[in-house]
């Protein structure tokens, strides 16, 4: 039993098989009921008419692959609209009870948000169990969170999105339904106990990340004493944010060509060219969508985003649904409060070993004819290593724009001073004249300038504003 746990929630937990055994002997039918291109144009903040049906239904597949669900069968519908009760017409519901039955699924997935009385309705009408997108995303944060802080940011989203879903209904399933989890399940009988303990356990998490809250803020004041710039990979799950991430930092992060293979946000200290010390964050994917609720749930994750000074947004641009994809993180970024083309945003396209030799020249010629606001994109494989210099040139130049430049000069008995400079300092250029003195060009961040000006009172400034 965990600290937070009563004997109540341990026993809930306890009705739960475990979940990887669960998973593999689940047969599971994936069906994408998918809105007409014509019917979503009709509707109000439909931007997702740029990916296929087939890519959002493999989509769906690799989601439940990332449980390890056996997934027997796929089916991809079109809807002219949703219905009330049960989202599928009635005789698409007679249809799929039908391959239910032949195909002894136990677990069907449907790659849509279902309301409770959707998913209960297809329930009774298939008997197996049913979850949509959310519940399966859900599950999958469920199973890849490790920190405690990831941990209890999904478990409050679980049990607010099971909390509606706790009714007297399941008898008919073979197994019932219920933990915190989709997989296991809570007796009927105790339907109104576990509603008002999944309550009383989501406040006692909110009290928990209200602390989790003051010891990052604790964290990022003990890090402005000792400022570094913050770099931060966002981008689609499974864009190869954390291949780039360990090519850059040389760290081991889990990286896997599999979706949400990191959840928990992993940051590390690491070398540019000219010697300046950043913070770089890994950070959850995202992906089309994603629940609001996990949107909230990661607020505190995603605050080393919010407050980035660079942005890293990272694109499998093999992938055919790469715009799209760009699109949906563009969308949550700007839920949290980011424009997408602001200039701390560089486009990183990766994966480019994957890429045939005319689209390579193909996103090279447009790369190298960016004219917007912000960066240009940058072309590299975190596999191979391809332009991975020109990407921390990159950073640097972005750090540089908030920077000033000094040329200065010190005697060659002088190594203190060598030495704070390149521990506090960007050394660009150095050279030594036949006497031993040495000609330097620095630049330094803002916050470090007054103790440089104080300490090196000959600096002349050579770039930047005073």
């Amino acid at each position: 039993m965990t600290e937070l746990q009563t004997p109540g929630e341990e026993r809930l937990q306890r009705q739960a098989a475990p979940e990887g055994e669960i998973a593999a002997a689940t047969r599971t039918l994936v069906v994408g009921p998918y809105l007409t291109r014509a019917a979503q144009r009709t509707l109000p903040g439909q931007s997702d008419l740029t990916r296929s049906d087939e890519a959002r239904l493999d989509e769906a597949v690799g989601l439940a692959a990332a449980i390890e669900l056996d997934v027997a069968q796929t089916l991809g519908l079109h809807l002219q609209r949703p219905r009330p009760s049960t989202y599928l017409g009635k005789g698409r519901v007679e249809e799929i009870a039908g391959l239910i039955q032949a195909e002894e699924i136990g677990l069907v997935v449907m790659d849509c948000a279902l309301s409770p009385v959707q998913q209960r309705n297809l329930e009774k009408a298939w008997g197996a169990k049913v979850i949509d997108r959310t519940g399966l995303i859900l599950e999958i944060f469920g199973r890849r969170a490790s920190t405690r802080e990831g941990t209890l940011q999904v478990e409050h989203a679980h049990l607010a999105y099971q909390k509606s879903r706790l009714v007297r209904s399941w008898t008919h399933l073979e197994r019932q339904r219920g933990g915190f989890g989709f997989l296991g399940g809570p007796g009927e009988t105790q339907i109104e106990a576990d509603r008002r303990m999944i309550q009383e356990r989501m406040t006692r998490i909110e009290r928990d990340l209200e602390a989790v809250v003051r010891t990052r803020g604790l964290h990022r004041k003990s890090r402005a004493r000792v400022p570094y710039p913050i770099v931060a990979l966002v981008g689609y799950t499974n864009a190869g944010k954390s291949t780039l991430f360990n090519a850059l930092t040389k760290a081991q992060v889990k990286a896997q060509d599999m979706l949400f293979a990191t959840l928990d946000p992993t940051a590390r200290a690491t070398k540019l060219p000219h010697g300046e010390t950043v913070i770089l964050s890994d950070t959850v994917g995202f992906i089309s969508d994603l629940p609001t609720s996990l949107i909230a749930a990661f607020r505190a994750t995603l605050e080393d985003v919010i407050e980035a000074d660079i942005l890293l947004h990272v694109r499998d641009v093999s992938h055919g649904d790469t715009q799209a994809q760009a699109e949906d993180v563009e969308s949550v970024l700007r839920e949290l409060g980011i424009e997408p083309d602001a200039e701390r945003i560089v486009e990183v396209w990766n994966k480019a070993d994957l890429l045939e030799a005319d689209e390579r020249t193909r996103l090279l010629n447009l790369a190298g004819s960016h004219t917007g606001a912000g960066p240009g994109p940058i072309l590299v494989s975190a596999l191979t290593g391809e332009g991975l210099g020109l990407l921390a040139q990159r950073i640097e130049g972005q750090i540089a724009r908030a920077r000033s430049t000094f040329a200065l000069t010190l005697p060659p008995e002088d190594g203190a001073a060598l030495n704070w400079l390149y521990e506090n300092a960007e050394v660009l250029d150095r050279h030594a004249d036949p006497a031993g003195t040495i000609a330097l060009t620095i630049r330094i961040a803002p916050e470090k300038e007054p103790r440089f000006l104080n300490r090196f009172e000959a600096a002349q400034r050579i770039g930047g504003t005073p």
